[in-house]
Order: structure tokens, then sequence, then C-alpha cells
């Protein structure tokens, strides 16, 4: 068998992993925000300035996950492209 394809076979593997592993992780982060803001909600305690805290804390752990993922795909375009290119030469 070709070390390209294999290689290739591996890539495409690893890709759907992180994929699953990745919308796994998404799922838990996005149920646990509803938990925590459900909690939160009703904590009479909590002033108006820490929900305000929590809910930018949230949108930065979106943001960092939505910037792991652009750049985790970023990285799987470029293997494939250079795979590609290989591939042709």
């Amino acid at each position: 068998m070709d070390q390209k394809q294999v290689f290739k076979q591996m890539l495409q593997y690893n890709k759907s992993v992180m994929e699953s592993t990745f919308s796994s992780m998404a799922m838990l982060q996005d149920q646990m925000e509803r938990t925590t803001k459900t909690f939160f909600d009703q904590a009479a305690w909590l002033p108006t300035e820490g929900k305000k805290v929590i809910e930018e804390w949230v949108k930065a752990c979106k943001k960092g996950r939505e910037n792991f993922k652009d750049a985790v795909d970023d990285g799987f375009k470029k293997v494939e492209a250079f795979l590609v290119e290989t591939t042709k030469a």
C-alpha cells in the first residue's frame, strides 16, 4: 500500500476523532452553561455585576472554543493540501 494513501487514511481518522471529541466537548460545555445560567438566575445572593462577569466568562470560553476549532480545521486543511500537492508531483 502506498505510504501517502496510508497517511491520508490516518489523517482522515484523526480528523474524524477530533471532530467527534470536539462535538462532545461542545455539547458538554453548552449543557454546563445552561445549568450554570439556571443556577445563577435563581441565586438571589449573587449581585448583577457578578452575573455579568459570569456571562462574559462564558462568552470568552465560547470564543476560545471557536478559535481552537478554527485553528485545528485550518491545520487539517493545510495538511490535506500538502498531500494533494505531493500526490500530483
